[in-house]
């Protein structure tokens, strides 16, 4: 038997390829996807075949905020919290495959593993295909009051966690956010839950605007211009297109924190080096998440945070072309579009 899984071929084209399934290998479980968000990093490669110095060498199945059913579990096979793994049971997948064994992982930093693989990226294939063999402890169990959609932010709730966590954010702070794309929104709420003193949201696009002052913000803006107040403690840039990392340094305050989240395009960091080192800014730069999946799934569970708000649009995987085509183009209204395998129930 075997299952359409949708590939890019090549840049900014899918074609629907027969993908027969493959036994799991010790200490995997076998998942039927339910859901499947689109990222930023996603569309870095649906548009250029790349991301960073990842290149996409020949057909690949993106796709790695997701989340599903158990549909084989070996006797024992425990989720990333030591929970045990049955069929029926509703997962969210951590991406990320680190080796485990390196000093870095060693150290509780797996985000920094440089001998790792991430489902989805060059050479790994990812979730947009019914279903998929992923290491057990990866999996993270969800509860009944997170649906399916917000199973599959919890990984980039995950990012933005640990992107909160390095700023160091203490409750009265003054924060700003540089892009209300869906992990600047995910942090405008994670601020907001903080007890920041004001939160400033800058964000070109108005639907994005809009939401960013219903979740949390005080302010919002298009951008910045000269008759900002640069006066913020932590500043996290989410963005990372056209003067984004310049914007972030010119709203912190001297010896302000400035976290640096979004990944570029063409792989280049452009900040002003008088106006950085003038300040004294600490550039943070953040990668991936570590240990968020218990506290992230805490924090949805508990309606503390609403991810589901920040679903836009909902697609089913035969219509995955138009769906990154919408998202790659930024059509009005789209924050975070979601891709819904026949078994999902988004």
């Amino acid at each position: 038997m075997t299952h359409d899984a949708a590939v890019l071929t090549a840049p900014g084209t899918f074609a629907f390829t027969p993908r027969p399934p493959t036994l799991p290998a010790p200490g995997e479980v076998t998942v039927q996807v339910r859901a499947v968000g689109i990222c930023g990093s996603d569309i870095h490669m649906f548009q250029d075949g790349r991301i960073g110095t990842s290149e996409i060498l020949s057909p690949l199945v993106l796709g790695h905020e997701f989340m599903g059913e158990v549909t084989w579990a070996a006797p024992g096979a425990r989720d990333g919290t030591g929970q045990p793994l049955h069929a029926g049971t509703r997962v969210a997948v951590e991406p990320h495959v680190a080796c485990g064994h390196c000093r870095s992982c060693r150290e509780g930093h797996p985000n920094l593993c440089p001998d790792h693989t991430f489902m989805g990226v060059y050479p790994r294939d990812g979730a947009l295909q019914p279903t998929l063999n992923v290491p057990a402890h990866n999996t993270f169990i969800l509860p009944d009051t997170v649906t399916d959609t917000g199973g599959v932010m919890l990984e980039p709730l995950g990012v933005a966690l640990h992107a909160l966590r390095l700023g160091h954010v203490r409750v009265g702070d003054r924060a700003a956010v540089v892009g209300a794309g869906p992990i600047g929104l995910l942090l405008t709420q994670l601020l907001h839950l903080n007890g920041v003193s004001a939160l400033h949201v800058t964000e070109p696009l108005p639907w994005r605007r809009a939401l960013a002052a219903e979740l949390g913000a005080d302010s919002t803006a298009p951008g910045f211009t000269d008759d900002h107040d640069s006066a913020y403690d932590v500043v996290f840039e989410a963005a990372w297109a056209d003067s984004s990392v310049q914007d972030a340094a010119r709203l912190a305050r001297p010896g302000a924190r400035v976290v640096l989240v979004g990944i570029p395009g063409d792989d280049g960091l452009r900040v002003q080096h008088s106006l950085v080192r003038r300040k004294g800014l600490s550039l943070i730069l953040s990668r991936r998440m570590a240990h968020t999946y218990p506290e992230a799934t805490a924090l949805v569970a508990s309606g503390q945070l609403d991810v589901d708000r920040l679903v836009s649009h909902v697609f089913p995987l035969e219509q995955v072309q138009e769906a990154f085509e919408q998202h790659a183009t930024y059509r009005p209204g789209v924050i975070k579009i979601m891709i819904s395998l026949p078994s999902g129930r988004p």
